[in-house]
């Protein structure tokens, strides 16, 4: 069973996907109006912040449980493999 925390954190990045998806169709519908190059860039540059704040918000949840793990519990925090993922965002 989730925390809360990763709860909250699992529906604010549902919800960062939802808005970048809206933003991506409008810059989908923008195109097919042929609309200015500059506006088109400028919503798609709001689209990629969107889908790169819900990566990070992944990884950062992550990042904490990992830590958060029991010593006792024999897996440590695969750092290694969360800083690929961090990295591949950058």
């Amino acid at each position: 069973m989730q925390s809360t925390a990763a709860d909250e954190a699992t529906t604010a990045v549902l919800n960062r996907l939802r808005r970048a998806q809206g933003q991506l169709g409008g810059v989908i519908a923008m195109i097919e109006d042929g609309r200015d190059c500059k506006d088109i860039v400028t919503q798609l540059a709001a689209v990629s912040r969107a889908l790169d704040r819900a990566g990070f918000k992944i990884i950062a949840t992550n990042l904490r449980e990992c830590l958060s793990d029991e010593p006792e519990s024999g897996a440590g925090p695969d750092l290694e493999t969360l800083e690929k993922l961090f990295l591949t965002l950058a």
